[in-house]
């Protein structure tokens, strides 16, 4: 489960130097992958899918390197960091930010910068203060993230494509309350979007929420997020897209049932004022580590997409940044539907030791299926769809 505010861990590494500058770290991380589908779709899509989304086609999913300079969030002294990720890769195409890098490339293999951002620690108020981030960010609403390292599945589930944003120019704090308790609040110009010619409708967004963790002695942890503002374009509604309201609802919870088993749940709402749509839906995973390197996962989902008009495949590569400005662009949509999806998988995490710090082989079986009567898959022919998939990331 990915963690909100992820640089911010109270985990995070205390300054070992007394110079600033010898905290700074650089990672480097690829992963490339395939997921295969049976019924070769005609369309070469594998339908509500955006990792892996290319029937049968191996790629390259990201190439990263990140520099970066952790804050200790418990510190009592001012402390100041800063994050910066260029990724390369397919995932490009769907974590783009438009006025940003959304026309440097307009290929399958897409440049992006998912964070720049700064970090200031302030000891402020409560023992562990308040804890800011600026600049270009990801959206700390969900479970899954765009790092395959802090996600489960090579495959995203359909909440958290369709119902969680992914990017933002903005701020976001956590407060830290007390030592359970944290206020999670932000502004932004809107999910993917920037300033002049890269914002859709010139309004701004929030979050707020809450964050619990430590409870039922360690094991339970809670997120709440909302968010409010207009998310979509001008180009497609008119001037009212400046004024509607989306309203996205994300509620989560992790239970580390022992040491070896873990369940997380994620319940999402949303309602777009504008498109006049409804989304509702629950995730459930489980985790359970076999030994220290092999791990097995489960994710089952039910999605209800009210309207048919939020659950979208983007078929062109430049489909899905077009789509968020409101531009004309090739996609494939299906009638309102109720999505249900049971993913199984394994993830192998071996010590490989020398310069490698990281590798993860990560199969995965996965059936999606309309749960009423609909043929959203394999290009609008099927009730169902399998895929399989499978991707390596190595970390240096």
């Amino acid at each position: 489960m990915s963690i909100v505010f992820s640089v911010f861990s109270r985990q995070a590494n205390a300054e070992t130097s007394n110079s600033w500058l010898d905290a700074i770290t650089f990672v480097a991380q690829i992963e490339g992958g395939i997921n295969a589908n049976p019924a070769r779709p005609a369309n070469g899509v594998n339908f509500g899918q955006f990792f892996g989304d290319k029937a049968n086609q191996p790629q390259l999913d990201q190439v990263t390197l990140t520099v970066a300079r952790a804050v200790d969030t418990t510190s009592a002294k001012y402390e100041v960091g800063f994050l910066i990720r260029g990724l390369y890769g397919a995932d490009g195409r769907y974590f783009n930010i438009a006025g940003i890098t959304d026309r440097a490339i307009a290929n399958r293999y897409q440049f992006i910068i998912p964070q720049a951002h700064l970090d200031l620690h302030f000891p402020w108020a409560t023992r562990h203060g308040l804890d800011m981030q600026a600049g270009i960010l990801a959206s700390p609403m969900g479970v899954e993230a765009l790092d395959p390292s802090l996600r489960p599945f090579y495959t995203l589930s359909y909440t958290t494509e369709y119902s969680t944003p992914f990017e933002h120019v903005g701020a976001m704090f956590q407060w830290h309350l007390t030592d359970h308790l944290d206020a999670l609040f932000g502004v932004d110009s809107g999910n993917q979007v920037s300033f002049g010619k890269g914002d859709n409708n010139n309004a701004a967004a929030g979050y707020f929420g809450l964050a619990i963790n430590g409870l039922a002695q360690g094991k339970l942890s809670l997120t709440y997020l909302g968010r409010v503002g207009p998310e979509n374009a001008v180009r497609a509604l008119g001037p009212k897209a400046g004024s509607d309201q989306r309203f996205w609802n994300d509620l989560s919870a992790n239970y580390k049932i022992s040491d070896r088993l873990s369940a997380t749940a994620e319940f999402n709402v949303l309602h777009d004022e504008g498109l006049r749509a409804d989304a509702y839906s629950f995730v459930s995973y489980l985790s359970y580590q076999i030994t220290p390197s092999l791990t097995l996962n489960y994710r089952g989902e039910i999605y209800r997409d009210n309207t048919g008009l939020l659950v979208t495949s983007f078929i062109a590569n430049n489909a899905y940044m077009q789509t968020v400005l409101g531009k004309a662009t090739s996609t494939q949509s299906a009638p309102p539907t109720t999505f249900g999806a049971l993913t199984l998988g394994a993830a192998w995490r071996p010590a490989l030791g020398r310069h490698i710090k990281q590798f993860a082989l990560r199969p995965e079986i996965r059936f999606d299926r309309s749960l009423n009567g609909t043929k959203p898959f394999n290009d609008l022919r099927n009730t169902g769809q399998f895929t399989f998939g499978l991707d390596i990331t190595l970390g240096f």
